[in-house]
Formats: structure tokens, sequence, C-alpha cells
């Protein structure tokens, strides 16, 4: 018997290159680097000033304002792009939710909200601690905000396997459909690790780079560019067979 074919139906994107697909593709495409100076956080004792990081992101589109205090950074990108992949894959209407399962995969998890609660612990006592700290800072604070979203009562995962972890989901979620244990999967990854720790932990092992000034001039090849158009048109067209 031959395994159920697997398809993506819907596609989601919040990224340093774009809000949205669309504008995610147009930039890729186009050549261009997601790469800029830091903006969240002062680098001026820091050798690396740059990363691929996701700016000017308002959590409050997708949440009011007390769930987005309560959701720590990492979870609410993995909401802003489900919320895009959900609407494209019409699975907020005519689907049975016990079929339909969720697997985000992170490898920092709530790094942001670790760093930001231990400071408020020395500095203010452990009266202080949010008790939503937990559920904020855990790995699987995606997958399951994703799954109470939209009420999707199929599997929830979470891959935590490093710089794998997104591949891991996408695969082990594929894997869950041809084995006929879902219909759908929401898969894939999200990361919030852009914190004055995390630059300068990776720093100091020299993984990043400390060209500063020379960030914006990463340009895609012209070749690598006509095949990633070429991939992306083929992937929609068999889609829509």
């Amino acid at each position: 018997m031959s395994a159920r074919r697997v398809v993506v139906t819907g596609m989601g994107a919040v990224t340093p290159l774009g809000p949205d697909v669309p504008t995610l593709w147009s930039a890729l495409t186009a050549g261009r680097s997601g790469i800029r100076k830091i903006k969240s956080f002062d680098t001026t004792s820091f050798d690396t000033k740059i990363a691929g990081e996701v700016q000017d992101f308002d959590a409050t589109r997708y949440f009011d304002r007390k769930d987005a205090r309560r959701a720590d950074r990492f979870a609410q990108l993995a909401v802003a792009a489900a919320t895009e992949a959900v609407a494209e894959a019409k699975l907020d209407q005519g689907v049975d939710r016990d079929r339909v399962g969720v697997s985000i995969a992170t490898a920092g998890g709530g790094l942001q909200s670790v760093v930001e609660t231990a400071n408020q612990l020395q500095e203010r006592g452990p009266s202080r601690v949010s008790p939503f700290f937990v559920t904020m800072y855990i790995a699987n604070a995606a997958s399951g905000l994703v799954s109470l979203r939209w009420g999707f009562r199929g599997p929830s995962l979470t891959h935590v396997s490093a710089c794998a972890s997104s591949s891991h989901s996408v695969g082990e979620a594929a894997e869950a459909i041809k084995r006929g244990q879902v219909d759908v999967m929401v898969a894939g990854g999200a990361e919030a690790v852009i914190v004055p720790i995390a630059i300068a932990a990776f720093g100091n092992m020299r993984a990043l780079s400390r060209r500063n000034e020379r960030f914006d001039g990463a340009q895609l090849p012209e070749k690598l560019q006509l095949t990633l158009r070429n991939s992306f048109e083929k992937a929609r067209a068999n889609n829509g067979a």
C-alpha cells in the first residue's frame, strides 16, 4: 500500500525579510539580505552588532494586550505566522479539529522571558515573579498557543534539536500524515534569541560575524535566485494540481 501523499496547502512567515510570505519571497528572489543593525538592545559594547532580527513586530495585531504580555516573543511570532498559514489553508472552517495537529519547533524557547524574569527575581524578589513565567519559557508554548487559538485537538508536538529543530518538525509532521495519525499538521519553527546574553555567548564562540559595516552587501547569486523562483513556481503548480 502506497503512503498517503502529503502536500503544503498554506504557508505563513514572519521574518527579517518581511511579515508575510509574499514579502519574504519577493525579498528572497531579489537577493536581498535580512541582516541589519540590531535594534532591540544597545550593542555598543558588543563585537557583533548585526543580526537577522524581526523588527517593528506588533504582537497586538494577534493578541489582546493582556495575552501579549503573557506570551514570549518566540510564541508570538509563531502565532503570527500560523495565522497566515491557517487562513491560506482554510483550516479555520470546515475541518475535523480532532484530525488537525500542531508541530512547532524551537531551539531557544522563551529565552527572552528567562532573562527578564531572572533579572526581576534578583532585583525585586520571588514575590514579583509572574505565575505565567512557566507557560512563557517552556519550549512547547508556541505549539500550545496555536492549538488553543484554533481548537486543534490532534497531537501538539515540539522538536528541540538545535539548528535542525524546524526541519525535524516539518519532517515528523509529514510522517504523522503519511501514517494516518492526522489529516493536517500546522508545522514549522519559531525563535527569538536576539537578546544580549545569546549574542554575547555566540560571539565569544566566534560563531558570529564581526563585519558590522558590510552586513547589507550580502546578495544571492543570480543563478541561485533563478533556482529559487523555479522551485517555488513548481511547488505551487504541484500543489494546485
